[in-house]
C-alpha cells in the first residue's frame, strides 16, 4: 500500500509538471508569435527603404582572377642577374558588369604585363602591395580612356606577389 501511494505521488507530480511545461510552451509560443510579427513588420519597414535606395555601387561585389602574370623586370646598369615578378591579380566588379569584365581579362593581362615589366628591380623591391595596385589601376584607367570606353570593373587588387 505504501508503494502504491509513492507511485501515485510520482505520477501526480509528473502530470502537474507536464501541464506546467505545456502551459509555458503555449504561452511562450503565443507571445513569441506576436513578438515575431512585430519584429517582422519593423524589419520589413527597415528593408524597403534600403532596397529603394540601393545604388549600383552597393551591389554585392564579384571577384575575378588573373592568375600567374609573370614578367622579367628591367635590368639595372651593371646587373647581370635576371629578376622576375609574379603576380595574381583580383578584379573587383559587380554582377551587371561581370560578363564584360570576363571578356576583357586578356586585355587586362596584357596591360598588367606591360606595366609590371617596365619596373626596374630597385623600384619593385621597395614598393608596397598598395603601390603595385595603384600603378596597375592607373594603367588600366589610361588603357580604357585611350579606347574611349568605361572601365567594366572598380579596381584591381593584388592576390599574390613574388619579386625575385
Amino acid at each position: 500500500m505504501k508503494n502504491i501511494k509513492i507511485i501515485i505521488a510520482f505520477v501526480l507530480v509528473a502530470v502537474v509538471g507536464a501541464a506546467v511545461a505545456g502551459g509555458a510552451v503555449w504561452y511562450m509560443s503565443k507571445g513569441g508569435d506576436e513578438h515575431a510579427e512585430e519584429s517582422k513588420d519593423s524589419k520589413d519597414s527597415k528593408k524597403k527603404p534600403k532596397k529603394e535606395e540601393k545604388k549600383k555601387s552597393e551591389l554585392p561585389p564579384k571577384y575575378l582572377t588573373v592568375d600567374k602574370v609573370v614578367v622579367m623586370l628591367r635590368h639595372e646598369p651593371g646587373d647581370n642577374v635576371t629578376h622576375y615578378l609574379s603576380a595574381d591579380l583580383v578584379v573587383a566588379t559587380d554582377a551587371k558588369r561581370e560578363k564584360e569584365t570576363k571578356e576583357n581579362l586578356p586585355m587586362l593581362r596584357s596591360v598588367a604585363v606591360k606595366t609590371l615589366s617596365n619596373l626596374p628591380m630597385a623600384s619593385a623591391r621597395v614598393m608596397t602591395i598598395d603601390q603595385f595596385a595603384a600603378e596597375l589601376n592607373k594603367s588600366f584607367d589610361h588603357a580604357f580612356d585611350e579606347e574611349g570606353r568605361e572601365k567594366p570593373f572598380d579596381e584591381v587588387m593584388i592576390g599574390k606577389l613574388i619579386v625575385e
